[in-house]
């Protein structure tokens, strides 16, 4: 793969240079001074040996990261480059000196990208040689941690190009939204009211007061006023000048967060929260109001979708909700009041997407493109939940499905997740819900239609591909292992957690990976739950074939070319020992039998079973795949589904799905 490049060392280049290296590509790190390259290269290292301290890197890992940046003062380099990133400080002049240096140096075919948040990329583009190839990608605070870019087009930038670079941000696992060229793009368009209307509700209220209301109303660590703290109070007035200049009053900056910068110090946080709870939720709802106001106007003006503010606010943001899930979680008549008085203040017009919306939003969780011809793609995007399944989910996906599959240009269907996961599992927390309500109707429900939907991948004359870029866990492995053909990228990821929680596979995971595998090896991955990586997934036909991130359509291309049928696993692998010994077990065994005479890593792995699993789920699980394997695949899913209001009626299933909510180690009783 070519190298990529960022100009401008400081802390968002390098944050940005880091993640890129992190993600296994060369990256050059550009700055007009070799010290400034030094510093940024500095700040690489220590931000990578924090993580050696909290067990996120080996410190050889360091090192191979660290080998992979490759400083330089001569842009020259970069012609080779794949895609060259500018992340300098925020005066249009010198990015513009930038964009002209990088057009005259780097062939048409180089991407370049600015990381404005002040700026439009129409401007950046202006009078610059092969404009079509130059658009934005803004990355959020800390780049090297934080999941979100906004991927804009400018207004002579070009669709394929577009799409070449968010396809490159996939491939650096990060989490693409698409907006419009305008100021602010999307997540700042809303961010920095919400900010902005913290300091003006100071004219009722105090910081404390304010901060706790925000934290209650969006579920959320941290207020406006001690998040100013954190990322420096001057950006928030910067950014709040930016946008006023274009959108008018509604998104000037109070007087008092112009005196705060002028003072050059932080808000006293000091203080008890005022008020009793139904003040604390006005003052949320107020702060809530500013934020529907600007998305509204964003979402009309055809900047961003709610999907896309959304995901900007869950994974941005890091907030529990998006403020059109807010929207729903509040109601119209408990919403609509404040942002009608909002509006009428700063004499604005109410946004038609909340004027007419008189029930909750529905977000589309399953995006339909067609990027080759002959081939759609489905694609589950619920990236802050890492795209669990939950009943929305599967309906959509279902509808997809069926429109795809009834489509005669159609001759490939392939299934992708949007982010760093393929699907992460069900939603426990729906499960979690109807446990509490004591009604186990709708999850029996939500799987028995689950697996229906699986089954229809089986019966469709296309041929349907699972592309996993990423963790793939429960729900996820039982999907892929639904598809004809299963092709990963180095970052997949496969695993059975259930019997960790408290429960068992129920779309099918004990009886297709059983199919796929063998008995022995479904044991193992079932009863044990361990992840299973890319080289040992394809090493023992749980996947078909293993390529770079780039190559994924070209693989299911080669995959349908072949037609549904795929060959047998592989007979001859470094688990077969394993395999074969799990295969033997008896079911009494498993949980209390004796385990000598069995190979030493079986033994190991029994004992954790024991040690960390539902008793009664992992004999469950056992059962399933002995069953299923006499009396075959149909009849092995029927028996999931009987067993589904047994298993979760137990005291493990309540205990082992309430841990993971809450965040802790489960204590099973075997009841």
């Amino acid at each position: 793969m070519k190298p990529w490049a960022v100009v401008g060392a400081g802390t968002m280049g390098s944050g940005i240079a880091q993640k890129i290296a992190t993600e296994g590509i060369e990256v050059f790190l550009v700055d007009r001074e070799e010290d400034l390259v030094v510093r940024g290269k500095e700040r690489i290292r220590a931000m990578l040996e924090q993580g050696v301290e909290r067990g996120l890197f080996r410190p050889e890992q360091v090192e191979a990261i660290l080998g992979r940046v490759r400083g330089c003062v001569d842009t020259s380099q970069l012609a080779a480059c794949d895609l060259v990133i500018e992340a300098v400080f925020e005066d249009l002049g010198v990015k513009r000196a930038v964009f002209d240096d990088l057009s005259k140096k780097c062939p048409a075919e180089v991407l370049l990208a600015t990381n404005t948040s002040s700026f439009l990329v129409g401007d950046v583009q202006e009078g610059m040689r092969h404009p079509e190839r130059i658009l934005g990608l803004h990355y959020f605070f800390h780049p090297a941690k934080n999941r979100l870019v906004e991927v804009i087009a400018g207004k002579h930038s070009g669709a394929a190009q577009v799409a070449r670079a968010r396809a490159l941000q996939d491939r650096l696992g990060k989490t693409s939204i698409d907006s419009e060229d305008r100021q602010g793009f999307i997540v700042n368009r809303y961010f920095v009211p919400w900010l902005n209307e913290g300091v003006r509700l100071l004219e009722s209220s105090d910081i404390a007061t304010i901060d706790a209301a925000a934290r209650e109303t969006f579920r959320i660590g941290m207020g406006p006023f001690a998040l100013m703290n954190a990322t420096g109070v001057p950006i928030a007035l910067h950014a709040a000048n930016t946008l006023v200049r274009a959108f008018g009053s509604f998104y000037a900056p109070d007087p008092l967060l112009k005196a705060q910068v002028d003072s050059q110090q932080n808000w006293e946080l000091a203080g008890e929260p005022q008020g009793g709870e139904t003040s604390r939720r006005e003052l949320g709802l107020q702060l809530l109001a500013s934020v529907l106001l600007a998305a509204g106007q964003l979402v009309d003006e055809g900047v961003g979708s709610i999907e896309d503010v959304d995901i900007g606010a869950q994974v941005g943001l890091r907030w529990a909700e998006g403020p059109f899930e807010l929207w729903n979680r509040y109601g119209r008549d408990a919403l609509l009041p404040y942002i009608t008085a909002l509006a009428e203040r700063y004499e604005l017009a109410l946004p038609a997407c909340l004027a007419e919306q008189h029930g909750a939003f529905r977000f589309c969780c399953v995006l339909e493109t067609r990027p080759r011809p002959g081939l759609a793609q489905l694609t589950i995007r619920r990236p802050a939940a890492l795209n669990a399944l939950n009943p929305e989910v599967v309906a959509q996906l279902e509808e997809a499905f069926a429109r795809v599959d009834a489509d005669p240009d159609v001759q490939i269907i392939a299934l992708a997740g949007a982010g760093k996961a393929f699907v992460s599992g069900a939603d426990l927390a729906f499960f979690v819900a109807h446990q509490k309500a004591g009604d186990l109707a709708p999850i029996r429900a939500f799987t028995e239609r689950g697996q229906a939907l699986l089954s229809r991948f089986a019966a469709s004359e296309k041929v349907v591909v699972a592309l996993l870029d990423g963790i793939s866990l429960g729900g996820g492995s039982e999907l892929a292992l639904a598809c004809d053909w299963i092709v990963g990228t180095p970052r997949a990821m496969l695993g059975f957690p259930e019997t960790g929680i408290g429960i068992y596979p129920g779309l099918g995971g004990t009886q297709r990976v059983r199919t796929r595998v063998g008995v022995g090896l479904a044991k193992d991955l079932v009863l044990s739950g361990r992840r299973v990586g890319a080289e040992e997934a394809l090493a023992i036909g749980l996947i078909d074939e293993l390529v770079a991130p780039e190559k994924l359509l070209d693989a299911a291309e080669g995959c349908a070319a072949r037609g549904k049928q795929r060959p047998a696993a592989p007979q001859q692998h470094a688990w077969l020992e394993r395999a074969q010994a799990f295969a033997g077990l008896r079911l009494e065994q498993v949980w209390t039998g004796a385990l000598d005479g069995l190979p030493e890593a079986v033994q190991k792995a029994l004992l954790k079973i024991r040690k960390s699993k539902a008793p009664l789920a992992v004999l469950a699980a056992c059962r399933l795949i002995e069953d299923g394997a006499e009396q075959g695949l149909e009849a092995g899913l029927q028996l999931e589904l009987d067993g589904l209001e047994e298993i979760f009626s137990t005291e493990d299933a309540r205990e082992g799905l309430r841990s993971v909510l809450e965040r802790r180690r489960p204590q099973f009783k075997g009841c």
